[in-house]
């Protein structure tokens, strides 16, 4: 169920507003204010989804109420309502975070297209933050090595600007961690952070995830839908293996880079966004471009700074402190009591070759927590943990 308020001086367009969202679907509950001051009200007192506003009002204008709701509820999602004289302040108030607006008096298909655009992109955003709410207390960076170091004083460096960040490395050495850190220590940490898995997505698909679809663009297409850099609009959006990426989809992202503009699949129709891209891939891009799998411009536009994460074998400095971690942290989630591995066990695993990273690590300690002994001991590696 969508609750959506209207907020408008107009009675008859206030009704006229009111009737349509409610016959347009079942699933929208649809309430009413007719001043700004009321619509304000409104807002503190109740969670809606989307607010359709007038810009012209009596007591309290429409940029006031859309300035004074960013301030208590900036999840709520707005549409402006403009006369043919407001059009300037209307564009205005995009900036000011509105969704987009519609002309007095309302085009029927352009109102209903853009509500249903609009609770599409807040459904992608209020996922994310629950998401966003259980993962980052999970994401810390463990290690006092050198390289580790190194990239902690790099993100420090390049989070508070819109830099685009090029994270390298092999798989479990943890470049999805270093894209959080970037985006949680960012001006952007509260807007949303939509990571995108370009290798887990098949190729023909992968355009429609990125840059969204009109209805009938293609056969499963049943209605219109916004894609992931609608969704991460103010915030960052992580593509995960890009060197996995379709050419198609690379030169439509490289549009998005350069013109901060995207379409979605089957229109022409363009879409203003802000977003701040962090790109990883475990391939060698350099080897890609010269392949003819990877486009050598978009290689540039993303790596203006490049971090490369490197191996848990070239940091077994940190091994100690990431089994201590992770015994901590599995032992919670587990519901067992806290389990302390000897020196001689940790000394065997430092000398292990970790060809799957911090990952491979971190399921061999759950390993052995479960099977090992309450201290786990040199013994205890060698039975469950040999290589």
């Amino acid at each position: 169920m969508s609750k959506i308020l209207v907020i408008e001086d107009e009675a008859a367009i206030r009704r006229v507003l009111v009737k349509i969202l409610s016959e347009e679907s079942e699933t929208y509950n649809v309430e009413e204010a007719e001043d700004g001051l009321k619509g304000i009200e409104a807002i503190k007192k109740n969670d809606y989804d989307l607010v359709l506003c007038d810009i012209k009002m009596p007591k309290m204008d429409g940029v006031e109420v859309l300035e004074a709701a960013r301030k208590i509820k900036p999840e709520v999602a707005f549409i402006m309502i403009s006369g043919h004289g407001d059009l300037d302040t209307a564009v205005n108030t995009m900036r000011l975070g509105a969704f987009d607006y519609i002309s007095k008096p309302p085009d029927l298909n352009r109102l209903l297209t853009t509500v249903r655009n609009a609770l599409d992109r807040k459904e992608l955003v209020v996922e994310n933050t629950i998401l966003k709410k259980k993962v980052s207390k999970n994401y810390q960076m463990i290690g006092e090595s050198d390289g580790i170091s190194l990239i902690k004083d790099m993100i420090e460096k390049v989070a508070p600007t819109d830099a685009r960040v090029l994270i390298t490395g092999s798989n479990g050495t943890g470049k999805e961690l270093v894209a959080h850190w970037v985006h949680e220590k960012s001006p952007r940490s509260k807007a949303p952070f939509i990571e995108v898995n370009c290798a887990a997505i098949p190729s023909e698909l992968i355009e429609s995830e990125l840059f969204g679809h009109v209805k009938g663009a293609f056969t499963s297409a049943v209605k219109d839908r916004a894609g992931k850099f609608e969704a991460a609009n103010k915030g960052t959006i992580f593509l995960d293996e890009i060197g996995d990426m379709s050419l198609s989809a690379q030169a439509k992202v490289l549009r998005a880079l350069q013109e901060s503009k995207i379409s979605r699949v089957g229109t022409d129709k363009d879409i203003k966004v802000d977003v701040r891209v962090i790109a990883a891939t475990n391939k060698d891009l350099k080897k890609e471009i010269a392949d003819g799998n990877f486009r050598e411009d978009l290689y540039h536009r993303l790596a203006v700074i490049l971090i490369k994460v490197p191996s848990l074998n070239d940091r077994r400095d940190d091994i100690p402190l990431l089994i201590t971690y992770f015994a901590d942290k599995i032992g919670k989630e587990q519901g067992t009591s806290k389990k302390v591995f000897s020196e001689k066990a940790i000394s065997l695993l430092k000398s292990y070759d970790w060809t799957g990273n911090i990952r491979e690590l971190r399921n061999v300690v759950e390993r052995l927590i479960i099977l090992g002994g309450q201290e786990v001991t040199e013994e205890d590696v060698k039975l469950f943990a040999s290589k």
